[in-house]
């Protein structure tokens, strides 16, 4: 029976971009021993199985699938000179968002499982993620800093809603005043605003809602199952005027797709009352690069070119450069242009204005260990 390759354009796998899902690829991860490569037939007929309904389960849309897992730890140390936390917390591995472009798919290898469709519906819940906290900030060489939360995969993503384990993870964190920063695309955070507010009064928090596009048609297929574009906007409305800091972070910038898109991103968020405002050109790592590429031939065919033919111009002729310094931002004449579009967006906008009084840093000095509290105080009255 005649064979050939399949690519990313070909009908075929655009049949099997499932709806609600970012990836349409489910392949190996790097440290797999063995890899399949997908074929299909010239003869349609010839490829058809004796059994049909084997043959129509293979397309069926992927359900989600969540383990309880119990963690050994749930405090990340980081030292990138990239980004500016030392701690973060992930309360969960793989993410149901969806986001094609995610940088933390890659981290599924780990786990022997795929970057791709798995990294959206193989989840992992950090069942114990609360104890381990309260644990974290007892121990006695702990020194308090700003703790990142939902930085590799969303924190309020679809299956908080059942499981909580952000919302628990604050209550912790507000008891013992620890600050921290959440980054977030869902307008669940919304449902935390009673803990979010009462942490702001006493500037221990700060959030960042993560907007790609204003083109609800581009977000539907680049990030299916995270908040709508125009609802995230409501989402920073709402927590700005609950008192809670926020800011917008344009992610990830996509050349020719999103980019144009710049502008009109910044100034919305700062009419919504975002204060600061940052910016991440598209980060390809590891296995992301094919899945991307996947994706842009299923969905824009057209475009996948001039993307890519830009995105190698700003990362020294590569899909990707992992080094300091230029990973976040790109280098070359594109991305100085694009680096100074946001510079006078924001001047316009108003946002990252410093001397701001609600653009302080995050105080460290309130913090009081959990055992502090469960003992009690020798003067009565004393808190």
């Amino acid at each position: 029976m005649p064979l050939k390759p399949t690519h990313a354009a070909t009908a075929n796998q655009r049949d099997q971009a499932h709806k609600g899902r970012g990836a349409s690829l489910n392949l190996e991860g790097r440290f797999e021993r063995w890899s399949r490569v997908a074929f299909e037939a010239l003869d349609a007929h010839e490829w058809a199985t004796a059994d049909d309904d084997e043959a129509t389960s293979t397309h069926a849309a992927p359900k989600t699938q969540v383990s309880e897992e119990i963690a050994k730890t749930i405090i990340s140390t980081n030292d990138s000179p990239d980004v500016g936390f030392r701690y973060s917390i992930n309360p969960y591995r793989g993410c149901e968002h969806g986001c094609v472009y995610c940088f933390a798919r890659p981290s599924h290898a780990y786990l022997g499982l795929s970057p791709g469709l798995d990294f959206e519906t193989r989840l992992f819940a950090k069942v114990n993620a609360v104890p381990l906290l309260r644990e974290a900030l007892d121990r006695p060489h702990y020194q308090c800093n700003v703790i990142a939360l939902g930085i590799n995969t969303d924190a309020y993503q679809p299956i908080e809603r059942h499981y909580q384990i952000t919302r628990g993870l604050l209550e912790v964190m507000l008891a013992s005043r620890q600050p921290v920063g959440i980054v977030a695309k869902s307008a669940l955070i919304e449902r935390d605003i009673d803990l979010l507010s009462e942490m702001a009064r006493h500037n221990l928090v700060s959030t960042c809602i993560s907007m790609t596009t204003l083109n609800h048609d581009i977000s539907r297929v680049l990030e299916p199952r995270t908040t709508a574009p125009k609802r995230r906007l409501q989402t920073i409305e709402r927590l700005a005027r609950a008192g809670i800091p926020v800011s917008v972070n344009v992610a990830p910038v996509i050349p020719f797709l999103t980019e144009s898109e710049l502008e009109a991103i910044l100034q919305q968020a700062a009419d919504a009352g975002a204060l600061r405002a940052g910016y991440i050109l598209l980060r390809l790592p590891w296995e992301l690069k094919p899945l991307f590429r996947d994706w842009l031939h299923t969905h824009f065919p057209l475009k996948a070119a001039h993307v890519m033919a830009r995105l190698n111009e700003m990362r020294y002729g590569r899909d990707y450069d992992a080094r300091f310094g230029s990973r976040m931002v790109g280098e070359g004449v594109f991305a100085k242009l694009l680096s100074e579009r946001f510079a006078r967006a924001c001047g316009r906008a108003g946002l990252n204005r410093q001397g701001s009084q609600r653009m302080r840093e995050l105080d460290t000095t309130q913090f009081r260990a959990p055992r502090t509290l469960q003992q009690p105080s020798l003067f009565f009255g004393a808190t």
